[in-house]
């Protein structure tokens, strides 16, 4: 396997990045031993220590083991890796290795959405929701500037996060907020159905201050569906059109 030499700026991010994605895409397969660090930096063309931090990082990432004096070995990513592994992979500036990512990202958005609405109306306080109402009216005094409702949105749904008292799910939301892919960072115009159902966001709100954790999950799924569906649609659009094409070029003479 073979590498490009890469630029002087960043090479550490370079080369965490290139083996990264040669990890993750497959290119080694798991319990397989990458290169020494020596061939790698004579590959990269950059000095050692750049490497052994590209290997650092990836272990920290659960993509590799790294053993003192001995290979370092390609884990099984799917079985070793967390959330974090996602969140760097959408913050990449190079080719995302996870053709799904994306739609992954926004289906798990939508399961933790919904269930944390149910939390919020069975277990906020008082105060919670009468937060959440107000952050409602926020989110509805700025139609139809999508840039600001999706800023008033993200505001909205982390006290509904809040609200469930689950810390894993405010961990999670705080992972996904941070990504590229993130709701917070996602261009407004791929949220546009979700985001102008302002009676939905309402809707949602009274659930949660009536304590109606049905209806609120069930609110809260049909609207953070708009979004995740889209993208889903989008991305199986893609892979027919990709499939179109290439068979097309197999058939031309």
């Amino acid at each position: 396997m073979t590498f490009e030499p890469i630029s002087r700026q960043s090479v550490s991010d370079q080369v965490f990045g290139r083996l990264r994605d040669a990890i993750v895409s497959g290119r080694y397969a798991a319990d397989e031993a990458l290169p020494s660090e020596r061939e790698l930096s004579a590959t990269f063309e950059v000095n050692r220590h750049a490497v052994r931090e590209a290997l650092r990082r990836l272990q920290q990432l659960g993509l590799v083991r790294v053993s003192q004096g001995g290979a370092t070995r390609v884990l099984d990513w799917r079985a070793t890796a967390g959330l974090d592994l996602a969140m760097a992979l959408v913050g990449a500036e190079d080719v995302l290795p996870v053709a799904t990512l994306g739609r992954d990202v926004l289906e798990m958005r939508a399961c933790i959405g919904a269930d944390a609405a149910r939390l919020c109306a069975e277990r906020a306080a008082p105060g919670a929701r009468a937060a959440i109402a107000e952050a409602v009216d926020r989110y509805a005094a700025v139609v139809p500037d999508l840039a600001r409702m999706a800023e008033a949105d993200l505001a909205l749904w982390r006290r509904i996060i809040e609200g469930s008292g689950n810390i894993a799910y405010l961990l999670a939301f705080n992972s996904l907020t941070a990504g590229a892919i993130a709701v917070g960072h996602m261009p407004a115009p791929r949220r546009t159905a979700e985001l102008l159902d302002v009676g939905a966001h309402r809707r949602l709100s009274d659930q949660i201050a009536w304590g109606d954790a049905a209806g609120a999950q069930r609110t809260a799924r049909a609207l953070l569906a708009l979004t995740a569906t889209g993208e889903a649609a989008a991305h199986d659009r893609a892979a027919t059109q990709g499939e179109a094409g290439a068979h097309d070029e197999s058939a031309a003479p």
